[in-house]
């Protein structure tokens, strides 16, 4: 079956539910650990997307959440390790996360040939297998420039790198984990006529600030103009992005919906503090419902994030049958 073909298109409400159902029966299918999620819930027939059991995001580190048909592994992606053990997501088919994160860069920023694509993203280097250093390097690459790089410990060069980007009619874009785009306030460093993503969090690194606060932090002291947060993870193979607004969109093959914090199972409006998940149906042969361990908030047609959820580790986990 052509997934990619079905997966990447501007669906309309209608189109995704019935694509969603479909990943969902041969998930439950072929993913033996989702499925014994979804039989503990007794949610094997669900009628609507708010009957679909979420799959919490933790058992990306303790199970292998992967398709039975799919069995060759192409890439195997890790998470931080901030918190300890690291998740893990196998990626049967490389060109599907590529197709994810190149249309919906092209969507949300622009094309990646008429930029100098920097990569500000230290503890990512580090620990290695990284979906975000993946995708960066991928875009670097899709830039043709000489420019292009990842900046290691020497982040003092991007002043020289921006002048060159400006020598060949290029705008830069910079990929930065929050904590190392704010040390660059201490080193006063000036990012003027560039484009900025932040991405990441604080790492442990640093003190938690709102994502409001940080952005204004981030565009008062280093003079930039456009700046924008990129929502992903190692356990989705698509992202959302925001700009100034800090109101996230998704791609077509992407939704979120909102869960009652104290009734993990029942979904809400969002209009309050809720739990965050996430349809991904590029995560075709892992899971495409993950109840991720972030709070968020309905904006429009779009979602806010405001924090993470204390105690995340999903209420239902222990439902696993091994």
């Amino acid at each position: 079956m052509d997934w990619k073909k079905k997966i990447f298109k501007n669906h309309n409400p209608s189109e995704f539910e019935d694509l969603a159902f479909e990943v969902f029966r041969y998930q439950i299918k072929h993913c033996d650990e989702y499925s014994n999620y979804a039989k503990a819930l007794k949610r094997l027939n669900p009628s609507s997307l708010d009957e679909i059991p979420f799959l919490p995001i933790s058992f990306f580190k303790s199970h292998k959440i992967h398709s039975s048909i799919a069995q060759n592994i192409e890439e195997v992606f890790k998470s931080s390790g901030t918190g300890g053990q690291r998740s893990q997501h196998f990626v049967h088919d490389i060109s599907i996360y590529e197709e994810s994160f190149f249309s919906a860069f092209k969507n949300f920023i622009g094309d990646p040939e008429k930029f100098v694509i920097l990569g500000l993203l230290p503890n990512y280097i580090e620990q290695g297998d990284s979906s975000l250093v993946y995708m960066v390097s991928c875009l670097m690459n899709k830039s043709e420039s000489v420019h292009s790089k990842f900046i290691l410990d020497k982040p003092q060069e991007i002043p020289a790198l921006i002048n060159a980007a400006k020598h060949d009619g290029r705008e830069v874009l910079l990929f930065g984990v929050a904590y190392s785009l704010l040390d660059l306030i201490d080193l006063k460093i000036d990012l003027s006529g560039c484009c900025v993503i932040e991405t990441g969090g604080m790492k442990g690194r640093r003190k938690e600030l709102s994502k409001a606060k940080m952005h204004e932090l981030l565009c008062q002291e280093l003079n930039i103009s456009k700046l924008y947060s990129e929502y992903g993870m190692t356990e989705l193979l698509s992202q959302a992005y925001c700009s100034q607004d800090l109101v996230f969109s998704t791609p077509p093959w992407m939704k979120i919906l909102y869960r009652d914090q104290a009734d993990p199972l029942t979904l809400t409006s969002g209009a309050k503090s809720s739990g965050i998940n996430v349809i991904d149906l590029a995560n075709v042969h892992s899971c495409s419902f993950i109840a991720t361990d972030d709070a968020g908030v309905k904006r429009n047609n779009g979602f806010e994030i405001i924090g993470r959820i204390q105690n995340s580790d999903v209420r239902g986990c222990n439902l696993l049958v091994d």
